[in-house]
């Protein structure tokens, strides 16, 4: 119970990393609010987890939306101690057929809502005396690859972003870090390989030869990593990168 009394908000909660986070963090004495904008998923997870889990609605390209889930934590569950910025999508293009549109929207889902997910909440942890922000970033962060560049831009945006927020919020007693995962078997993986690949299968397993460990990582490996820097555990890690992503970005 490594979260007893804790109250959370997870974005992008009905699928894949958040929906795997969000089981943990109830399973260990979290209070949880699944904000996603995928209603029917996301009512049944809350429906599974149980009377300590609230779905609502969230598109985290509006800033008012993660502002309501902020406040829907607060008023179901009396407070915030918890954000997991986790929200977030891709776009599988070369730089120059990206357009502008396509640009702006990639980085305001997996940019700009983790500024406004943190600004939200800096006033609700205050009351509580502190709280812990974990980002989700990515291996892409820290290196290059093509045709996702306005993903490795948002995504490394994230990184410098979590240590700017760390230094800025130490003195709040608010811990901002991130978790970089690799490459993760979730929907999402699947979904986005059969939306751009003629040949998915074959996609599939050209990313897994890149894997050092050979298989993908899950969502409850990653999960496990969000729960550690959420937790009082990670007390003192303060503006880190968290990789969790089976060697791929060390050989």
């Amino acid at each position: 119970m490594r979260l007893a009394g804790k109250v959370a908000v997870i974005t992008g909660a009905a699928n894949g990393i958040g929906a795997a986070t969000a089981q943990l963090f109830a399973r260990e004495g979290a209070k949880v609010i699944l904000a996603d904008r995928d209603r029917v998923t996301g009512e049944a997870l809350a429906r599974e987890i149980g009377a300590n889990a609230r779905f609502q609605l969230c598109n985290v390209a509006h800033g008012a939306e993660i502002e309501a889930a902020v406040s829907a934590a607060e008023r179901h569950f009396g407070g915030l101690d918890i954000l997991v910025n986790n929200a977030a999508i891709q776009n599988v293009k070369p730089i120059a057929e990206t357009s502008e549109a396509e640009w702006a929207e990639i980085i305001a889902v997996n940019l700009t809502s983790v500024f406004l997910g943190i600004k939200y909440a800096i006033e609700p942890m205050k009351k509580r005396g502190g709280g812990a922000i974990v980002n989700t970033s990515s291996t892409f962060a820290l290196v290059g690859s093509p045709g996702y560049a306005a993903y490795h831009a948002a995504k490394g945006g994230v990184s410098s972003l979590t240590r700017a927020a760390a230094i800025d919020l130490i003195r709040h007693n608010i811990r901002v870090n991130a978790i970089c995962p690799g490459t993760t078997d979730t929907p999402g993986l699947r979904r986005g390989v059969e939306a751009t690949a003629a040949d998915p299968a074959a996609a599939l397993a050209g990313y897994l030869k890149l894997q050092p460990m050979g298989r993908f990582g899950t969502a409850e490996e990653v999960a496990a990593a969000i729960l550690f820097l959420a937790s009082d555990e990670a007390s003192f890690v303060i503006g880190a990168e968290l990789v969790a992503d089976g060697g791929y970005t060390v050989v």
